[in-house]
């Protein structure tokens, strides 16, 4: 059933930043995607935990929180990105903004609605995007289908979702941001833990390349010979 849209556009009071922490304890994400697709309540569900239908669209706001990971408590900042992306024959233009944001996170939520074929149609685009800005492969990126209460308006199926995830080497979900609050907080809290994991990997990488090599330890047995040899008589 779809929910009854607002009578006028609403917008969501600004979250509170969190106090920034020590270098390398923010875990940055973006969630990307067209128009439309649900991005801003899915960030404001996973960190309120309240589904609200409408939003002013591209305001790209940047939401900043202390969220529970682990038993641990991790700055985590989530970009909303602008939706203007526009698609032709497989290629994507997008905004400087965009281009930038993508180069800021280390983490991507790549969201397209179900209801919608055309923001499915965007997302390899985007992830190819994202993929020339970053090369490494364990970058994390899920491809997750939003709007999955909405079965009467479906355009793209499931297998369509998980076809382009599989051909893409990504996660993939169908989630409910409206009906499945837990559904939407695995999703970021799945994110939060791939990116912390990639943080630990090339810190330990650059702390092993910092260490200087110690030098071979001397082979005493052949000290002890050439000392011996220096001290014998020369033989005629």
């Amino acid at each position: 059933m779809r929910l009854p849209s607002m009578s006028q556009p609403f917008l969501l009071a600004p979250i509170a930043e969190c106090a920034p922490g020590p270098p390398g304890a923010q875990v940055r994400l973006a969630v990307m995607g067209a128009r439309g697709v649900g991005k801003s309540a899915m960030i404001v569900r996973f960190l309120t935990k309240r589904f609200i239908g409408d939003y002013e669209p591209d305001t790209g706001n940047l939401y900043s929180r202390l969220v529970r990971l682990e038993g641990d408590h991790v700055a985590v900042q989530i970009q909303d990105t602008p939706g203007s992306v526009q698609v032709q024959e497989d290629c994507v233009q997008v905004l400087d903004s965009l281009s930038r944001c993508v180069k800021w996170a280390e983490g991507f939520l790549l969201v397209y609605s179900i209801t919608d074929y055309s923001s499915y149609q965007s997302v390899r685009p985007l992830y190819q995007h994202v993929r020339k800005v970053h090369p490494d492969a364990r970058t994390p990126i899920i491809i997750v289908g939003n709007k999955a209460d909405l079965l009467h308006a479906r355009q793209v199926q499931t297998k369509e979702g998980l076809q382009l995830a599989n051909e893409l080497g990504s996660l993939f979900l169908e989630i409910s941001t409206s009906d499945d609050s837990q559904g939407v907080c695995d999703v970021f809290q799945y994110l939060c833990k791939e990116v912390s994991k990639l943080q630990h990997a090339s810190s330990t990488d650059r702390r092993r390349s910092s260490i200087i090599p110690r030098p071979k330890s001397p082979n005493m047995q052949d000290l002890k010979r050439r000392f011996k040899q220096a001290l014998s008589p020369k033989v005629k």
